[in-house]
């Protein structure tokens, strides 16, 4: 624990106390550092045991919450055990997203098709509830920039825009990740919530929990948590320590 700053200490000796507790995390920037290529995007060495670890203790459920599909985060991370799996910002929450959805994900990708192809080094990622425009491979700065303003356009009322680090992901439903973990820890009955996050769509679970609650940022940047720490490896050494605590 002495690794860890004092307030962060006191939060979750206090946390530990109650029960149920509700462990969830973003993946990418949390428990794996950034990649370029998102399918390259592996584990920080000792996340996926310490998660198990977490995962065993009675009256503790962890959740992974990403903007990944499910499907996607399940296969990039490796991780197994008794999880909670919630892809796509939470519109995978209870499966997969409805025909009707998911015509209109692909008609969307379609019309950001040519924005893409025409800028070097960006990318376009089709998810299983949106579209998102990867800009940080492309060497042009103005250009990345111009391209995500392009994108933007393309948002109509029924498009939730998601803005992220070097991304614009543009949802064909309004799940965010706040309501979806709200509506996990109102599930399980969690006298506690600890939430993970570095990006700017993690600031929605952030705003969304109680005083009580947890709320740690990863990385720089302002924030609505109420911690920080600096990087993935310091995840790891967080949710060890909390696991010797619950233990």
């Amino acid at each position: 624990m002495s690794a860890l700053p004092g307030d962060l200490t006191a939060a979750l000796q206090a946390f530990t106390a109650r029960r149920p507790l509700l462990v969830a995390s973003d993946y990418d920037g949390v428990l794996s550092p950034l990649a370029d290529v998102p399918s390259e995007a592996g584990p920080e060495p000792g996340a996926a045991e310490v998660l198990l670890r977490l995962a065993a203790v009675p009256g503790v459920t962890v959740a992974l919450v990403s903007g990944r599909g499910a499907a996607d985060l399940r296969a990039t991370s490796g991780f197994t055990g008794q999880l909670r799996w919630i892809g796509s910002h939470g519109a995978e929450f209870d499966g997969p997203l409805t025909d009707e959805l998911a015509g209109r994900r692909d008609a969307l990708a379609a019309r950001l098709e040519p924005l893409v192809a025409g800028t070097p080094g960006a990318r376009l990622e089709v998810k299983p509830a949106s579209v998102a425009v990867h800009v940080r491979q492309v060497p042009d700065r103005s250009a990345a920039v111009a391209l995500l303003e392009a994108a933007g356009a393309q948002a109509d009322s029924s498009l939730t825009k998601k803005p992220g680090k070097d991304v614009l992901e543009l949802a064909v439903t309004d799940a965010d990740k706040g309501s979806a973990v709200r509506r996990l820890a109102d599930e399980l009955g969690a006298r506690g919530v600890l939430f993970l996050g570095d990006d700017l769509t993690d600031e929605d679970a952030f705003r969304a929990l109680g005083a009580e609650d947890v709320t740690v940022k990863v990385g720089e940047g302002e924030t609505a948590a109420r911690h920080r720490v600096a990087d993935p490896a310091a995840v790891v050494a967080l949710l060890g320590s909390l696991a010797d605590l619950l233990g």
